[in-house]
């Protein structure tokens, strides 16, 4: 039996492979198989939709709440559909026995390929192939090949394919599964099929085109319907090519003129070879490797299972000025109803700093578009300024639902939408950092510089002024531990609040000096005072938290007096082992915290806290940490490269980096752990790598795993390229300038240089050597 598609099964490392038909992962590999081009995404469900698959198609930002609590992304009409009937039997996983059935995830071109042979109730085989992509270069298609070859003897065949309208969205803890769509308009001509979609909402509107044509015998064949019969000889092969083209437009659109423009791009691609677009979707994904790929010598599998995450991370990286963002889940399901977290800033945006720096922008600009709807929920609140949503979708409303399953899988009332206030610092962080790493000016002065100061007035009118004290407080939040609710002077929350009170007064005093007329147009344009920034400073200067005498943060106030129950023993990937005595709404009464909070600040914060801090809190909180957050490994993985705890970070860096891999937390099916996929990329660059933002300059102080000899990757910084091979012991740089500036800032090992164009080479010998003191 010849496979077609072996030239794509080749590179081990570039593929993640499903070797055999298991119904129990089945909704696993749906999301880990996942396609998606940052516009579409689509869940790697079986052409033939056995039972139980959940399949999704999903464009970026279109949400519908007709029928729900709050917006959710919505599950369209799935292209990727083809079943084929052969002599009467239904062809499939669940309905033929399978003699073999291997798929795989070509991540280095973005192609799923799948060969299965099956076997009928009279014995007869059946070899079945495909392959399907979207296209990384048009954006609004998606193709798909089946190759099928009857092996034992001669088969009628009936094909039926189309677009799959049966589709409805996953249900959540408090409501049933739902559709957010009715059909509008559907046709047949011109050996074109197309369907119009609305949302409930009536917000948005999808159009789907597709083609569809086969070819047996050196003859192609248009197919004139979604549905037929051929008659084919045994061994006989039939090749068949789909193309579906698909855009969204708003409900006001005139429908007519838009028919009429999405028949022209569809028809033109239509006519493009399948091979072509093949070619063309290699091209464009070896681009982005070029850019985002990460080479670990002495390290292969690890290589690859970071060439997974950063696929996901491409997959679903916006390209679309603002209009959407990433949810939770990316790309690959709705779940948690494809919202936006503090997930994306906080944890995702940092590989896109500095692999894909357009993407980062976008994912600011999501924001900043959404800026009066943050500014009427800080009014509602009785609040200044901008208070971003816990839970943000379309429009920029708070989306938060009131219910939520538990841990235990028990229905509770959730309050992290009306305290979880630590997003609105988070957000401001993140505008901060891609002016630190892009160096975008007119980006900041447009857009930026009004966040960082509008997030500094919802502060100054959040806090309560203990007279008592004299410091400021913020009393009833939740920080990022989520099993204590509505606590007083979470420690993450108070010293993101003042980083971000102290930066935004920085920036007016830095804007008074360099530009002054951009100072008064911001100024003029929110209506800021010149009192607002002195006021800002002095809040700043009296925040409280609470320091023991042997540096531990309280995490809050009265947590040391929380019943304190130490974690004593882990499971194989080094998750805590919490007695069964204890449930979900236990925890509040205990130490035991559910991720990273008060290490989460300390990683965030670095260079405002000294070593000997740092270690006192990372080795208290570690031990009360049972990090039921994939957030929390990531962070924890790199304070413990920071501070030398090399085997706890290569631990807890391995099992974040499997998070999806081996369906770590138990719920991949529900979609990839988005965060912790941004999050494992940053334990390895900015932590293994130590490449940083240190004090305002980029700083590379490595300190690799001892099996790994050394990592290769690019990285943008200012506009600029800079190449990387970096050991613990060396480190060969060639910087790239990308504007007029010819040289920057940089500290390797340590020692502060003046960069400019060309390779440059470092060694730590040298730092050893001279450490006390600085080069310019």
């Amino acid at each position: 039996m010849k496979n077609y598609y072996a030239r794509y099964y080749n590179e081990y490392l570039w593929l993640i492979r499903e070797d055999s038909w298991v119904k129990d992962l089945q909704g696993i590999r749906e999301s880990q198989l996942a396609l998606g081009n940052g516009f579409l995404g689509s869940r790697a469900v079986l052409e033939e939709i056995p039972y139980d698959s959940k399949p999704g198609t999903y464009i970026a930002g279109l949400y519908d709440n007709v029928g729900s609590q709050v917006s959710e992304l919505m599950n369209l009409p799935n292209p990727f559909n083809f079943k084929i009937t052969a002599e009467g039997e239904k062809m499939g996983v669940a309905t033929m026995d399978v003699i073999d059935h291997r798929r795989v995830l070509n991540l280095q071109q973005g192609l799923l390929i799948r060969r299965s042979v099956f076997q009928d109730t009279r014995g007869r085989k059946y070899d079945y192939q495909s392959m399907r992509f979207v296209s990384m270069q048009n954006k609004n298609i998606g193709l798909m090949q089946v190759i099928f070859t009857p092996l034992d003897d001669k088969a009628e065949i009936t094909i039926e394919t189309g677009i799959d309208t049966s589709i409805h969205n996953a249900g959540t803890a408090t409501e049933g599964r739902k559709k957010h769509f009715k059909v509008k308009e559907l046709g047949q001509f011109n050996n074109e099929g197309y369907l119009i979609v609305e949302s409930f909402g009536k917000q948005h509107k999808v159009i789907f085109r597709s083609g569809f044509y086969y070819e047996t015998n050196h003859k192609k064949i248009a197919a004139k319907d979604n549905v037929f019969s051929l008659k084919l000889k045994k061994n006989q092969t039939v090749i068949f090519t789909k193309m579906f083209y698909i855009n969204a437009f708003s409900g006001e659109s005139d429908i007519e003129k838009i028919k009429t423009k999405t028949e022209k791009e569809f028809r033109k691609a239509f006519s493009t070879k399948f091979s072509t677009h093949l070619q063309n979707q290699t091209k464009q994904w070896a681009r982005l490797w070029d850019n985002a790929g990460i080479s670990i010598w002495g390290a292969p599998e690890t290589e690859k299972n970071m060439r997974f995450n950063i696929y996901h991370m491409l997959i679903c990286a916006p390209h679309d000025n603002g209009r959407s963002s990433i949810g939770a889940k990316a790309l690959t399901s709705e779940g948690y109803r494809g919202h936006i977290f503090w997930d994306t800033e906080i944890f995702l945006l940092p590989f896109y700093l500095y692999a894909m720096p357009e993407a980062a922008k976008n994912i600011l600009l999501y924001r900043y578009k959404r800026l009066d709807a943050a500014r009427e929920i800080a009014k509602q609140n009785g609040y200044k300024g901008v208070m971003f949503p816990w839970e943000s979708a379309g429009v920029g409303k708070d989306e938060t639902p009131d219910r939520a399953r538990d841990l235990d899988g028990k229905i509770i009332k959730i309050h992290t939408g009306s305290l979880e206030h630590h997003i609105t610092a988070d957000i401001a962080y993140a505008f901060y950092h891609y002016y630190n790493v892009v160096g975008d000016d007119k980006f900041f002065n447009e857009y930026g510089y009004e966040v960082m100061f509008e997030t500094a007035r919802f502060w100054a009118s959040r806090v309560t002024y203990n007279k008592r004290k004299k410091v400021y407080e913020i009393k009833n939040v939740i920080g990022p531990d989520e099993f204590h609710e509505d606590v007083n002077n979470n420690a993450f929350t108070n010293m993101m609040a003042k980083w971000n009170l102290l930066t935004a007064y920085k920036l007016i005093c830095s804007l008074k000096k360099k530009d002054s007329k951009c100072l008064k147009d911001i100024t003029q344009k929110i209506s800021l005072s010149k009192k607002e920034p002195l006021a800002w400073k002095n809040i700043a200067s009296r925040m409280r938290i609470s320091i023991s005498k042997k540096q531990v943060i309280e995490q809050f106030d009265g947590y040391f007096k929380k019943k304190n129950i130490k974690i004593k023993s882990w499971d194989e990937n080094f998750i805590p082992i919490i007695t069964d005595k204890l449930t979900p709404r236990d925890y509040n009464k205990t130490q035991l915290i559910k991720q990273a909070d008060v290490i989460m600040l300390l990683y965030l914060l670095s260079d405002a806290f000294n070593a000997k801090t740092k270690k006192a809190n990372y080795e208290y909180y570690i031990d009360r940490t049972i990090h039921k957050s994939s957030l929390s490994l990531p962070v924890h993985a790199s304070m413990a490269v920071e501070l030398g705890d090399k085997n706890r970070s290569f631990r807890y860096f391995n099992a974040a980096l499997h998070a999806d891999l081996s369906n770590l937390h138990k719920n991949t099916h529900e979609g990839v752990h988005a965060a912790c996929i941004g999050g494992t990329w940053q334990v390895l660059v900015n932590s293994f790598a130590g490449i940083r933002i240190y004090k305002e300059v980029l700083t590379i102080n490595p300190s690799l795993p001892k099996m790994w000899h050394k990592i290769a990757l690019k990285i943008h910084f200012r506009k600029n390229l800079i190449k990387l091979e970096i050991s613990n012991e060396k480190i060969k740089l060639e910087f790239v300038p990308g504007n007029k500036k010819r040289k920057i800032k940089i500290r390797v090992f340590g020692i502060l240089y003046q960069l400019y164009p060309g390779i440059s080479v470092f060694s730590r010998s040298k730092y050893l050597k001279e450490k006390k003191e600085e080069y310019l």
